[in-house]
């Protein structure tokens, strides 16, 4: 394999594993700062106002853990696209991933993905059912 081929497929996974470990990273903080809301608003005798804050990092780390998993999809094509040069075909570094967003699911569709749904969905019931059930109003 050409070395400058090999040099830019390891600069790509090199993002890649960058978006997966912002990704892995916001859903540590999204059940940090949930819980800390949570019990935060204990200690205030549960009052409603301070868990429903607790939906603003849940939506916003949602939608960006959304973006990241998108970023990482678009640089796997690029990846395999790069893969895919023949051994004559000059390499120019670009990580250019514009060319691959419309073979890619869009970034909303990916943040509605089982993947992410799985793990932000029960966060905002939970917020739901503590706010309805246990608050004060």
């Amino acid at each position: 394999m050409n070395e400058n081929k090999l040099k830019h497929l390891e600069f790509i996974q090199g993002v890649i594993n960058r978006m997966g470990q912002n990704s892995f990273l916001l859903k540590g903080w999204t059940v940090t700062l949930v819980a800390g809301l949570f019990v935060f608003a204990n200690t205030q005798d549960m009052d409603w106002r301070m868990i429903s804050i607790a939906f603003i990092p849940s939506i916003f780390f949602w939608l960006l853990d959304g973006y990241f998993l998108w970023q990482e999809k678009l640089f796997r094509n690029l990846y395999d696209h790069i893969r895919k040069i023949g051994e004559g075909e000059p390499i120019d570094f670009s990580m250019d991933v514009k060319p691959f967003v419309f073979e890619t699911s869009s970034w909303i569709r990916i943040c509605l993905s089982n993947t992410l749904s799985l793990f932000y969905f029960p966060i905002i019931v939970i917020i739901i059912i503590t706010m309805t059930l246990v608050c004060k109003y």
